[in-house]
């Protein structure tokens, strides 16, 4: 039976740990003999884009080619993603040519439907609900410079009901970190989410916090993450949203509530002057390239367990 990696409770947090572990060993195998293995030889990765992206594209592409295997680009106008092509005739399609398949969409429903008519194991490579492989590269990050999960704070601010924010949520509640999110009113997290990660954290014991008081969340923070208040697709209600996030805006000042050794991170692309100051995001705190780098990382090793789990239960 095929592994799909829809959202990141798609995977324990033994998995998580596991695919972390793996993510270093590729990551210090690279950097030391600069190469890897060729573990995925042969193996095709077909890329799926409704949305375009820098670093979705690059890491699952480069980490293909790093490993011996094969990506496949197929952008927005190859497709017609549900005006030429209907989603099943191109999962069903895909699926017997390519090993493995990422997709990068508008629409969560679209990422269900990707999996539901595939062969082969399909990635969330975003969508409006979760943004999965994102926060594995976050959490290799915090891993790499904190060395654990268990009893930190980390705090977002800006727009709750929001792929990243939903996503850093649910692993939160999962490893035990302790999650606090501050946002607007009309921007908290969706429901669903919220009671799924509240769940989980009752049994980890972290705490999940919402709150509209950008220094109540970052008090005392080892983490503070923002993202971008204008995602794709928001266009139309940009200015709207620049006036209402204004208060959250990640500055020096607010940083300084946090722990002394508090990192900054962002998943990128940012806009300085908006949601972080570009005094905190190229300052010493920020590690938003670290994190940006290790998507390549997380990304091959979780390719690796996907096919890995398919060819145990084939």
């Amino acid at each position: 039976m095929k592994k799909d990696f829809l959202s990141i409770l798609d995977l324990s947090a033994k998995e998580i740990l596991y695919i972390l572990a793996l993510a270093k060993k590729l990551k210090l195998e690279l950097k030391v003999k600069g190469s890897n293995d060729r573990l995925l030889a042969s193996r095709t990765l077909v890329m799926i884009f409704e949305k375009p992206s820098l670093r979705t594209r690059l890491s699952f592409e480069v980490g293909m080619a790093q490993l011996g295997g094969h990506a496949v680009y197929l952008a927005p106008s190859d497709i017609g993603i549900g005006d030429r092509e209907s989603v099943s005739d191109i999962a069903k399609i895909a699926s017997t040519m390519g090993n493995i398949i990422m997709a990068r969409t508008y629409k969560h429903d679209t990422v269900l439907e990707f999996a539901q008519n595939s062969l082969t194991p399909v990635i969330n490579g975003l969508s409006d609900l979760e943004h999965p492989c994102q926060i594995l590269a976050d959490l290799l990050t915090i891993s790499e410079i904190k060395g654990k999960f268990k009893g930190l704070k980390l705090a977002f601010l800006g727009d709750g009901e929001n792929n990243v924010t939903h996503s850093l949520a649910l692993a939160s509640s999962l490893l035990g970190i302790n999650f606090s999110v501050a946002s607007p009113n009309g921007f908290q997290m969706k429901r669903e989410i919220k009671d799924m990660a509240s769940k989980i954290s009752s049994v980890s014991g972290s705490t999940l916090i919402e709150t509209k008081d950008p220094g109540e969340a970052v008090e005392g923070a080892d983490v503070v993450y923002t993202d971008t208040w204008v995602s794709m697709g928001d266009e139309t209600e940009k200015q709207e949203r620049l006036e209402i996030f204004k208060p959250y805006q990640v500055t020096a000042k607010l940083m300084k509530l946090t722990k002394p050794d508090a990192i900054f991170m962002h998943d990128l692309p940012a806009y300085r002057g908006n949601e972080v100051v570009a005094e905190v995001i190229d300052g010493s705190q920020s590690v938003v390239v670290q994190q940006a780098e290790n998507r390549l990382h997380v990304q091959k090793a979780l390719i690796i367990h996907l096919l890995a789990a398919q060819e145990q239960s084939s």
